[in-house]
């Protein structure tokens, strides 16, 4: 019983990484048919997309009346994204630049609220308010870097052009949809009854293990740059996705309708969170380059995250 329930646990990871995978490669064909700006595509839309695999982790766990699932895969995928990821980038693609599209107070406002879910869960509470401020935040950050960076190239007709349009793209975008559905009620299902047979909180499986399940996407496209030999990485391809886990954090728990969270050590993540974010801020604006030797450094800070949170 326990290792079929294990096995689907695995396929549901796999599917959810085929569902992204079909919804990211037919978006990235509507980006270019619409003239998209490269940075409008790397942090909104591809920020949004690979980030479908939460979103419907977490819809799923707040049908079930579990949002500390939710809240740890979200958390999780924050240091996932910023101490695994980027890190495995830079060790096998010999080491990444990364450019400057967001600079100076952008950056740090970006990265505040890419903080925000991680502080307003320090009392271990999550209110409607405090779920509503997190959507208004990335709202507002949309605005400013549009006003900054430009999101969308001027004078773009083509947004209105039907002929724009692939009905198979959107028929695959469909089924990419329809099948992380599936595969994220598997998830949710075998975390929670691993959950009981470990008796570990659900919070901690969705921390460490979910996290980085439905971070497939994002692992997949820096395994793909590094294959093809594209060092350059744009900062909004990982900035976007880290930012939309805060816009996700405020809606989830908004259909959630607030939850209080019965787990002592919140402050643990804070840290590892926070110290993720202040690595990476340090290592763009002093050097614009993330080392082989960062990236095996940040793994070990990783590995540190794991030992502490299970101890």
């Amino acid at each position: 019983m326990f290792i079929e329930n294990f096995l689907l646990y695995i396929v549901a990871f796999v599917f959810i990484w085929i569902g992204a995978g079909l919804i990211v490669s037919s978006a990235s064909k509507f980006s270019k048919k619409l003239k998209l700006s490269p940075f409008a595509f790397s942090f909104v839309f591809l920020g949004l997309l690979t980030s479908t695999p939460e979103f419907s982790v977490g819809l799923q766990a707040v049908a079930n009346n579990d949002a500390s699932i939710f809240i740890g895969n979200l958390l999780g995928g924050i240091v996932v994204l910023f101490l695994v990821i980027i890190p495995l980038l830079s060790i096998f693609g010999n080491g990444i630049h990364l450019k400057n599209e967001l600079e100076g107070k952008t950056l740090i406002a970006t990265l505040l609220v890419i903080l925000a879910p991680s502080v307003v869960i320090l009392d271990k509470k999550v209110t409607n308010l405090e779920g509503s401020v997190l959507v208004v935040l990335y709202i507002i950050l949309l605005f400013f870097i549009e006003i900054k960076n430009g999101i969308f190239d001027r004078n773009n007709n083509q947004l209105l052009n039907i002929k724009a349009y692939s009905y198979k793209d959107m028929f695959l975008i469909l089924i990419g949809i329809g099948i992380l559905l599936t595969a994220s009620n598997v998830i949710v299902d075998k975390t929670l009854y691993f959950s009981s047979i470990f008796n570990i909180s659900a919070f901690y499986i969705s921390l460490i293990v979910v996290s980085i399940g439905t971070n497939i996407p994002e692992l997949s496209l820096a395994i793909r740059s590094a294959i093809l030999g594209k060092k350059d990485v744009a900062m909004g391809d990982y900035l976007g996705s880290a930012a939309v886990n805060t816009f996700l954090f405020g809606v989830l728990t908004l259909l959630s309708g607030g939850e209080v969270i019965l787990v002592s050590n919140f402050i643990i993540t804070f840290i590892f969170i926070f110290a993720a974010l202040l690595i990476f801020y340090i290592l763009t604006t002093t050097k614009n380059f993330i080392s082989r030797a960062n990236g095996f450094f940040m793994l070990v800070i990783y590995a540190l995250f794991v030992f502490m949170e299970l101890i």
